[in-house]
């Protein structure tokens, strides 16, 4: 039933969707809803009832189409790169590294991720968990799941994810605030994510991503079981060697190609890599043109956070950045 009701929502007009405000404007988005709450019922023993009041509670946001069809990953490299790569960013993502020494070290200690790289990716994530979302999820969810044609397969998903999250954890699912996208807590981790790698780093018996600690636990988590190797490259600047270079290697940031091919195709790059570690090459654009990469397969396990390598990248250089400020402070009389 859901599949048939799914499939006439995706033939209805984009404008038929964004022009209504709440989840119960159309009969169409009503009966999308019935059979989303229906599966619930059936598939996980959620309560027909329980079900029917929470989601006429759920309002649909326009904002949340508008973000997500304009995503920041859209933009140049140089542009992209000049919102996170900011001096008061650098600056608090020194002060959180300090701040949690002691909790990154387990993390280092425990999955092999670097303290930096954790700090960066909440800096690029929440501002260090300061900023985790103005929406509340169950609304975000819900309208790219009836709203939002391209992605309402995945987003169904991420809302069912969420439900059962919540029954999980034992949480209100009305009281949830995230991204546009339905990411949650400091580490803006995704349902489906937050119930397959979030861990209680605290101790407190609790899956939290509201808190520092669990957020950084589950970071490293993540990273780790998405292929991070410890003490192994991220990503090395090169140069083509000529202008045929960039015919000869084809371009990708997942890690592919042998590193001794790299070489033999004529890119120029010091690393102290195997000639049999497999890496990516990519293209990024400056202001001032191109310049180029090559990425392994740490580079890799961060896009699995955002399938993205100019997400990948940011998260990369500011870390750099966090770990050179930390230096400095370190050194400081």
């Amino acid at each position: 039933i859901m599949h048939r009701l799914v499939c006439c929502l995706l033939v209805l007009p984009l404008s038929f969707f964004y022009a209504h405000r709440t989840l119960a404007d159309t009969v169409a988005a009503d009966l999308a809803t019935e059979g989303f709450i229906q599966d619930m019922v059936d598939r996980h023993g959620f309560s027909l009832a329980e079900l029917n009041v929470l989601f006429k509670q759920a309002a649909f946001q326009e904002e949340v189409i508008a973000a997500i069809t304009s995503p920041a990953e859209s933009k140049a490299w140089h542009q992209y790169r000049s919102i996170f790569l900011t001096p008061e960013r650098i600056k608090g993502g020194a002060d959180f590294l300090i701040q949690h020494a002691v909790t990154l070290k387990k993390a280092e200690e425990a999955y092999g991720v670097p303290a930096e790289i954790i700090v960066a990716i909440l800096g690029v994530e929440t501002r260090f968990g300061l900023r985790t979302g103005r929406f509340r999820v169950i609304d975000s969810l819900a309208t790219l799941a009836l709203y939002y044609p391209p992605r309402a397969s995945f987003f169904r998903r991420q809302l069912e994810e969420f439900l059962l999250l919540a029954r999980e954890e034992k949480f209100d699912p009305l009281t949830v605030y995230g991204s546009y996208a339905g990411a949650i807590g400091q580490a803006q981790f995704i349902p489906s994510s937050y119930r397959r790698h979030a861990v209680d780093f605290d101790g407190d018996q609790r899956r939290d991503l509201s808190t520092t600690a669990d957020a950084i636990g589950s970071i490293a988590n993540y990273l780790k079981t998405h292929g991070w190797e410890a003490n192994s490259a991220i990503a090395h600047r090169a140069t083509p060697k000529d202008d045929q270079t960039l015919q000869r290697v084809a371009q990708g940031y997942k890690p592919q190609v042998l590193a001794s091919e790299l070489r033999k195709s004529g890119l120029q790059f010091v690393a102290d890599v195997a000639d049999n570690q497999r890496g990516g090459f990519i293209q990024l654009e400056l202001e001032t043109g191109p310049e180029y990469w090559v990425t392994w397969k740490n580079f890799h396990a961060i896009t699995e956070y955002n399938h993205s390598p100019l997400y990948a990248m940011a998260v990369y250089q500011l870390s750099q950045e966090i770990r050179a400020a930390t230096s400095k402070v370190a050194q400081s009389p």
